[in-house]
């Protein structure tokens, strides 16, 4: 394993980077579209969905929801997973709400370019199509990505980078206790096959880091005040947001969660410290997580593991410059 601190992934030519989006469209994700959509250096290049923080069809309104208000309505959108590859899927309506925006909106829609090919076929075909082109961005369970991995094994070699945000990062200080990461609880098999899988780069931006980067509610009422469209959506759903995290910690504020792994794709520099090694799949009885098989001093964990390639964890990022313009973007100015 080896620590570094200043990334070396670059965009392409043309200096856009042409991403595909893997979403369980909840709040945190809706917010994440909505700010690769502004960021003149990003392409939302098609849009995958699957279940989590709601379910399947919920998620797909959701992203005909964003992608109107963006602009954007042409954009590829594919039908995904309703349920992970074992088990049952565990909808997160609690956090999101019912609907996966909070329960806002009356109006149903439809995205306007839906696919004919399952979310799992157009990830394949897309990364057949254009090599090293695309960087994937899954921010919800790695179920269509564990399906298309059984159609291509080598799936992921064919993205120019894959953006993942979920798992733990290393395994934490002793006696210190973890956020549940959702997105590879809800699929563990999934999870396993995408870690172990032949990639071009695999980054992990984990709830070791999205946990404490927090949008507070100066935050949001500065989006309240934009004046615009994106930043009264992006205010009301994330008041519906903190309806939930305000029990965590006695403030109305919430994590960034699925926005700065988008940040850290498109703008690399904001990682401030990272390493490399393999990942792995664990689970207490209570909470399955994708930790770095490395303890927090940077030793070897207690159990024989599976040998696999390496994944770049992300361990810090630089906070204020995500915020402010995550702030900026979904303002709407």
């Amino acid at each position: 394993m080896t620590d570094q601190s200043t990334p070396t992934d670059l965009p392409g030519d043309d200096g856009i980077r042409h991403i595909v989006l893997d979403t369980d469209t909840g709040i945190d994700d809706a917010l994440a579209l909505l700010y690769l959509a502004g960021r003149p250096d990003a392409e939302v290049s098609a849009i995958t969905s699957v279940y989590g923080n709601t379910p399947v069809e919920s998620a797909l309104t959701n992203i005909a929801r964003v992608l109107k208000i963006a602009g954007l309505e042409d954009t590829l959108v594919a039908r995904g997973a309703a349920g992970p590859i074992d088990g049952e899927a565990r909808i997160a309506s609690h956090v999101h709400g019912v609907d996966g925006l909070g329960d806002l909106f009356a109006e149903k829609l439809a995205p306007k370019n839906l696919s004919p090919l399952s979310s799992a076929e157009l990830l394949v075909e897309l990364g057949r199509s254009r090599p090293g082109y695309y960087d994937l961005l899954p921010v919800g369970p790695l179920t269509n990505l564990g399906l298309a991995l059984e159609i291509e094994p080598e799936l992921l070699t064919l993205y120019r980078s894959v953006v993942i945000m979920g798992g733990s990062g290393p395994f934490p200080p002793l006696g210190t206790v973890q956020m549940v990461d959702a997105n590879i609880h809800n699929d563990a098999e999934a999870a396993a096959r995408v870690f172990a899988a032949p990639r071009r780069k695999l980054v992990m931006v984990g709830v070791n880091v999205t946990a404490g980067t927090i949008v507070d509610e100066q935050a949001v009422q500065a989006l309240h005040h934009a004046g615009t469209e994106w930043g009264t959506f992006s205010a009301q759903i994330l008041e519906a947001y903190m309806d939930f995290y305000q029990f965590a910690w006695g403030r109305r504020v919430s994590p960034a969660h699925d926005g700065l792994a988008a940040a850290l794709l498109v703008q690399p520099d904001w990682i401030t410290s990272e390493v490399t090694g393999p990942v792995g799949i664990t689970t207490d009885g209570f909470a399955t997580r994708a930790h770095l098989l490395r303890t927090a001093e940077g030793l070897p964990v207690s159990w024989p593991t599976e040998p696999a390639p390496d994944t770049v964890v992300v361990l810090d990022v630089d906070r204020r410059a995500f915020l402010a313009d995550f702030v900026r973007v979904l303002s709407g100015r």
